[in-house]
């Protein structure tokens, strides 16, 4: 058994390899990511450059906090490119339905651009998705923006970023070259997201999707990461501290320059 797994919720952190910010609830790590967001717009506002962001469904509870602040503070979007990691496909590679409660798209339109003053809000054509039939535009898109400010994300039950599945047949440098592209999802990623979308209905979850790559998670100048869930106690310890391999992603991290992870209190906890 690794040792990793044996740290104490007081000592998660030390010597970490990976910057860990413990924080008390879940609101307050997505109050964090939200107010990095606001203040990375508003200083690229102020300084006359756009702002790129790529951008998670999963974790979502900092968007309420990011429309309210928007709204309050009258932040102008028009200059921001909003790059979403991922999204659901039906088995013959086209996006799920918009309408569907397990869609990305949908949700995105539903929590956050519908509820932003139109004023404010970023024209819809700087609302990206990687595109099943074009997975290459997503790198075109960051090169001509001249890359990502901040990705945001989480990290899956077995290390996943964005649907970055774990991969035992390449090494680490190879995995970390993976670029937006079509993938199966793995059954235990499946299990998990079941168990929180649909009640554990496993058979009714996709089972393919677009991804983002993790060269483009990767290449971004930050990485900004939130956990809160009881699992997490386990998978934040192995990110931060485990091997770096294409067995965990999320260790990749542990070679960036400016990466950290937010967590709750129930994150830090000790596994067992």
């Amino acid at each position: 058994m690794n040792n990793y797994y044996q740290i104490s919720a007081k000592d998660l952190g030390t010597d970490a390899k990976i910057p860990l910010y413990k924080l008390g609830d879940s609101g307050e790590v997505f109050y964090e990511m939200a107010l990095e967001m606001v203040n990375t717009i508003k200083e690229h506002n102020a300084a006359g450059k756009h702002t790129v962001f790529i951008c998670p469904v999963g974790p979502v509870g900092q968007y309420p906090i990011f429309v309210r602040l928007v709204n309050q503070d009258r932040v102008d979007l028009k200059n921001c490119w909003f790059i979403n990691m991922d999204e659901y496909l039906n088995d013959d590679e086209t996006y799920i339905d918009f309408e569907s409660p397990l869609s990305f798209h949908g949700f995105m339109n539903r929590t956050v651009y519908s509820q932003i003053d139109p004023e404010l809000v970023m024209p819809e054509e700087q609302r990206i998705f990687p595109d099943p039939k074009d997975p290459e535009h997503i790198a075109r898109v960051i090169e001509k923006l001249g890359g990502v400010d901040i990705a945001f994300g989480g990290i899956g039950i077995n290390g996943h970023l964005a649907f970055n599945e774990a991969r035992d047949d390449l090494s680490a440098e190879e995995f970390a070259q993976l670029h937006t592209r079509v993938l199966e999802i793995s059954r235990e990623t499946r299990t998990s997201n079941a168990i929180g979308d649909l009640n554990g209905a496993i058979d009714a979850m996709p089972k393919k999707c677009v991804t983002i790559g993790i060269a483009e998670i990767l290449g971004a100048r930050k990485v900004r990461l939130g956990v809160f869930r009881d699992w997490h106690r386990s998978v934040v310890r192995q990110a931060a501290y485990g091997e770096v391999s294409a067995h965990f992603p999320a260790t990749l991290l542990q070679n960036h320059k400016d990466a950290r992870i937010y967590l709750n209190a129930n994150a830090a906890q000790q596994p067992f």
